[in-house]
């Protein structure tokens, strides 16, 4: 920010005013943002008001960030655009149109249908596989109309520009010079610019000796890229990373050579002119061609050569994924609270804008670590922990607020704190035995859910009630993660969107929590495994028989009870060991993964606790290097669960939770989770796009780097299945996933790189990551029709667990009826096909009227005012694709009214784009020719009946305002 960012924007709005011709495109809200707010002075933000009117300044993607397309989830791809268009409608009432998704590292099937939905009328991006562009590029095919969702097909798609091999930066070399070429500004200098404004290393300046040579080398790039489109209109993007920080510089020789080009364009052929992208993408629309249709495929993984497979980052820094990720549920559980709080407590004690503050703050966090070296884990050490500081800054607000928010309206005494602190799970409830400790529930989906939630307590014996003083079932056990605390698991049957709150006390009575007891199994030596007499022992459910075998200490197969169906399955860590010297051939970093051989077995001998309960069975094994071994570096904890009588324990039954330990690793190692079952797959993988469908990976066999080509991002979901049965995880962070054999999945876990590349030297990218990762990941076994139903709405189940929240009552308390009615009727409930995507206040400041907003801001009447507290964002997602499943693949209609009733009466509703700044009646998308559609024009959006009856069809997400009465 410090000396590039701000020294950008600045120094381009003083050249911009300067020459009418001049342009610029901005991307990224998150710098913009910190400009105009902390840096931009009265003038400069009148001079942005009115280059933004004349078209000279563009703002495209318009996000918080140019957002990562591998390992996002859909969620926090649409909450970084929202945050990023809200301040770009609140300020200068504009919507942007296009994309500039040059960066991140190869591109997902889902953005394309993202930015369709909101409004964009063209998609850009660059990082695709080598091979693949070259041949694009012979065949004139850069260019296409993008149908990113096989349901959504033709209503959501995009024309869609690749660029060429030379990317989005100017050609760097010159050929009369030993210098770079067209970057005339230096390379920037940390942290502070030089004091004589002179910047190290400036290309060579335009002068009248060599203004010919330098027009002659653009003109002939220009032309040799010209070659590769099919319209005579070549995109030459100019600058790179950073540039035009030193803006009168790079403006003033672009100056020259432009009119020196136009001077003699009879000679060269060639005319030239600034342009935005949207100027581009204008003049291909009007050439008026017919283009091709690309399907629902997309461009992962990324290669840049036969030995640089980017596909290293979808594990690397598995715990700011992690972390992200929990933030991004947390947030999305904090909104939808706060959301019902405000409506149904309209004269509350708290503080509305301060509390709009605390989810906001959550808001940025989340969003900015979608950025491409965010969540990827591509940055260095000090950014990383940038990323963790706001991340659990903001996580710590929305705890707060909740925390609150149950103060409130509990109506405790004001000066009794109870909810004296809000602790995570990991740091337990303080062991005091004469308070009462209560455990808030929050459930966060718009469905009722079963599930366990886990807390540390101190005592074996231990009791649990609900608030009408009902004995609730749980179990408590020995810990895994400590020897003096045990863990406790209560059951919780809650509604959608609700809370419940429960009581923890020590053992006073008859009642008490099961108690899991343990039997330790003898350490075995895999390798001299005695494969004749084979001895098995069986861990079962309502759902499955799961058998390990005694002689390794191993799982050998599972059973799916339903259809008697079973499957071997076994599952072993293995590490894939790279080279750290460049001198020595391809290297592993925090974007590449360069194996240097196969996979190989970790673990001589295993170690196997067996934890047994009525509710839960806990199966907990521990991987040696050999047998004599003292300590372990890998750990499985499976857990299955039994659910008592008169629960609804469906999906909880249909999981085998997996919770592994990996670390800390030695240098230049991945780690891998390899599961090994005789089902037939040929090899084929399925993997999510971005949590929001499925992609078809095949294996593919390449002359070189075969392994690292054929690992995918799994963000939610990856399977591999027979013509009978389909093997599904579920995952709570993205890992890299990848078949390497016939039925076979394995997943990266975790990574340890040290290499002497210059580059990751001097940017401090070497992923020398010492920590130990403890991901999660659901496994669930069945047919493809009960596959299919179970693993949506599993998946969002692990993506959003219950909120945990912790207090403490000294005197005993008082059952409100508010709470129990709060627990017994949900306030908002949808069909089990559709997803309630977003509940909440987005806080901006906007009129939904576009003429009104844009006279107001030009009228400047746009002072900051408080947040509209009367507008609620609502967001519903359809589960399912066309024809995946007879009955939930059907389309759903829903009266918003009557759904939302629970909250208070709904006055008005508006159908808004994805992002909320456009009424959707009034967004008309270029319609550009296909062979499908021979006519160019508008595509029209789906409407909503005027008696709030909106029918969502198969992967829709439908984004509406409501209005509230007495709000």
């Amino acid at each position: 920010m410090h000396a590039y960012a701000a020294n950008v924007y600045t120094t381009v709005v003083e050249e911009l005013m300067k020459g009418k011709q001049r342009k610029f495109i901005a991307v990224e809200q998150e710098f913009f943002r910190l400009w105009w707010d902390a840096v931009a002075t009265d003038t400069q933000k009148e001079q942005v008001h009115q280059l933004l009117q004349e078209g000279r300044l563009e703002f495209v993607i318009g996000g918080q960030v140019m957002h990562d397309e591998a390992v996002t989830l859909i969620d926090d791809q649409i909450l970084q655009l929202t945050e990023g268009h809200g301040f770009l409608y609140e300020t200068f009432g504009i919507r942007p149109q296009f994309s500039w998704h040059v960066d991140p590292f190869g591109a997902s099937a889902t953005t394309p249908t993202l930015f369709a939905l909101s409004g964009f009328n063209a998609h850009l991006i660059s990082r695709i596989d080598y091979d693949l562009k070259a041949d694009m590029q012979k065949n004139k095919k850069l260019q296409f109309v993008w149908q990113g969702s096989p349901s959504l097909s033709e209503r959501q798609e995009i024309f869609t520009h690749v660029m060429d091999q030379y990317s989005y930066c100017t050609p760097s070399q010159i050929p009369f010079s030993n210098r770079s070429g067209f970057y005339w500004n230096g390379i920037a200098a940390f942290p502070d610019p030089p004091k004589d404004g002179v910047y190290p290393n400036m290309s060579l300046p335009v002068t009248d000796t060599n203004i010919r040579l330098y027009a002659q080398t653009m003109i002939a790039n220009i032309k040799e890229r010209a070659a590769w489109f099919r319209t005579s209109d070549v995109l030459w993007p100019w600058g790179c990373d950073k540039q035009f920080f030193n803006a009168s510089v790079q403006y003033s020789n672009m100056d020259l050579l432009l009119d020196y080009v136009n001077k003699h364009s009879d000679e060269f052929g060639v005319t030239v002119q600034y342009a935005t992208v949207g100027d581009y993408f204008q003049a291909v629309y009007n050439r008026n061609l017919t283009w091709e249709i690309r399907d629902s495929q997309d461009f992962l993984p990324y290669s840049t050569e036969p030995f640089q497979a980017w596909t290293g980052f979808y594990t690397s820094r598995s715990t700011l994924k992690g972390i992200a990720r929990r933030a991004s549920s947390l947030l999305h559980a904090g909104e939808s609270f706060f959301t019902q709080y405000v409506l149904k407590h309209p004269s509350s004690s708290i503080c509305k804008c301060r509390a709009l503050k605390q989810l906001q703050s959550l808001r940025w966090a989340v969003s900015e670590v979608q950025h491409h070296d965010g969540i990827t884990g591509t940055e260095s050490p000090k950014v990383k922990d940038m990323y963790m500081n706001n991340l659990m800054y903001g996580m710590f607000n929305v705890k707060k607020l909740m925390a609150s928010i149950i103060f409130d309206m509990n109506n405790a005494k004001k000066d009794g704190e109870v909810y004296s602190s809000v602790y995570n799970i990991d740091s337990g409830i303080p062991g005091a035995t004469d308070v009462h400790q209560y455990v808030v529930v929050y459930n966060p989906l718009a469905w009722n859910i079963t599930t366990f939630v886990t807390i540390s307590v101190s005592h074996l014996a231990m009791s649990v009630y609900d608030e009408l003083g009902h004995p609730v079932p749980a179990q408590v056990q020995s810990s895994v993660e400590s020897h003096s605390t045990y863990d406790l698991y209560i059951l919780v049957a809650i509604s959608g969107l609700s809370y419940r709150k429960y009581s923890v006390k020590p053992l006073n009575g008859k009642q008490s929590a099961f108690i899991g007891r343990s039997i330790k199994y003898k350490r075995k030596d895999v390798t001299r495994a005695d494969q004749q007499s084979r001895k098995l022992f069986p861990v079962v459910n309502n759902c499955y028989q799961v058998l390990f075998d005694q002689n390794t200490n191993l799982m050998y197969s599972i059973t799916e009870r339903e259809t008697n169906q079973t499957v071997q399955l076994t599952q072993e860590f293995l590490e894939y060991h790279v080279n750290g010297d460049v001198m020595k051939g391809p290297i592993s970093d925090n974007y590449l993964f360069a194996p240097n051989a196969s996979a190989v077995s970790v673990s001589k001998a295993v170690g196997l606790e067996l934890v047994s309960g009525n509710l839960i069975t806990e199966i907990r094994q521990y991987f040696y290097s050999n047998v004599t071994a003292q300590d372990y570096i890998y750990a499985v904890y499976t857990r299955i669960y039994t659910v008592p009588e008169g629960y609804d324990g469906k999906l909880l039954c249909h999981r085998i939770e997996q919770e592994y330990s990996v670390g800390p690793l030695e240098l230049n190692r991945e780690a891998v989770l390899r599961t090994s079952t005789n089902l037939n797959t040929r090899q084929l993988l399925y993997t999510d796009s971005n949590g929001y469908q499925i992609q078809k990976r095949p294996f593919k066999a390449y002359v070189n780097n075969t392994v690292a080509r054929n690992y995918y991002p799994m963000v939610q979901t990856a399977y591999i299945e027979d013509e009978t049965m389909r093997l599904m995880l579920l995952t709570e962070r993205a890992h890299g996933v990848s078949s390497q054999g016939n039925g076979q999945v394995e997943v990266m876990l975790h990574r340890r790189l040290w290499n002497n590349l210059q580059w990751d030297l001097n940017y401090n990218l070497t992923l020398n990551d010492s920590s130990v990762v403890r991901p999660v990941i659901w496994l669930i076994l069945g047919t493809k029709s009960v596959t299919n139903i179970l693993y949506r709405t599993s998946g969002l189940a692990l993506e959003h667990r219950p909120v945990v929240m912790f207090g403490a009552l000294s005197d005993k308390p008082k059952v409100p009826g508010q709470l129990q009615q709060n627990s017994v009727s949900s306030p908002v409930t949808v069909p089990p096909n559709l997803h309630l995507q977003t509940l909440s206040i987005p806080g901006w400041r906007y009129s939904s009227n576009h003429a009104e907003q844009v006279h107001s801001i030009r009228m400047g009447k746009q002072k900051q005012g408080d947040a509209d507290f009367s507008r609620v964002l609502l967001r519903i997602r359809h589960l399912y694709e066309v024809g995946e499943d007879p009955v939930l693949s059907q389309p759903v209609m829903v009266n918003l009214k009557s759904l939302l009733k629970g909250l208070g009466s709904v006055v008005l509703v508006e159908e808004r784009s994805l992002t909320g700044i456009w009424d959707v009646n009034a967004l008309k998308r270029w319609k550009w020719k296909t062979a499908q559609y021979p006519s160019k024009g508008f595509l029209n959006s789906t409407e909503t009946s005027e008696y709030c009856i909106a029918t969502i069809h198969p992967k829709e997400i439908r984004t509406f305002f409501l209005y509230f009465q007495g709000q």
